[in-house]
């Protein structure tokens, strides 16, 4: 029997909503990276596009456990010699674009390369609850009620 391959044109790409308000960061990320890739569905092909499009809102409601909100650093690099910059979690969340953590917690739990990027231009953050996509229809994706370790309450 012939090893089954999905192929671009036979791909079906769903809408799913997730409300980050309260859930685990971390767990979010992971759940979130998987549905973009599409390995949650039974013709997964690792070198095929064939996860659906997600939308993720109140972002900005999100929680870290332990002290990653005050201790947890992102770095990125200018291009200039001592160009290392650095920014706290809390300083990012308190900033002008909280959803930023989110993006970031997804795209380090993609594998790196071309087809992730094509993958990840599929998320779409946003802070709120308003989100511009009610034409498509999502499915709303109880995130929540898969563990009860994805909710903290505190």
């Amino acid at each position: 029997m012939a090893t089954f391959t999905q192929k671009p044109a036979e791909v079906e790409k769903k809408w799913v909503l997730i409300d980050a308000e309260g859930l685990v960061l971390g767990r979010l990320a992971s759940i979130v990276a998987a549905r973009l890739r599409g390995k949650h569905k039974p013709t997964f092909t690792p070198h095929v596009d064939d996860g659906d499009n997600i939308i993720v809102i109140n972002a900005a409601k999100v929680k870290l456990t332990g002290k990653k909100y005050d201790d947890k650093t992102y770095y990125w690099h200018t291009g200039y010699p001592g160009g290392i910059k650095e920014r706290t979690a809390r300083a990012i969340m308190e900033g002008k674009f909280p959803e930023r953590v989110v993006q970031k917690a997804v795209q380090r739990m993609m594998p790196g390369g071309p087809l992730s990027n094509r993958q990840l231009s599929n998320l779409r953050v946003y802070p709120g609850t308003e989100h511009p996509h009610e034409a498509q229809q999502p499915e709303p994706l109880d995130v929540a009620a898969m563990n009860p370790k994805n909710k903290r309450s505190a």
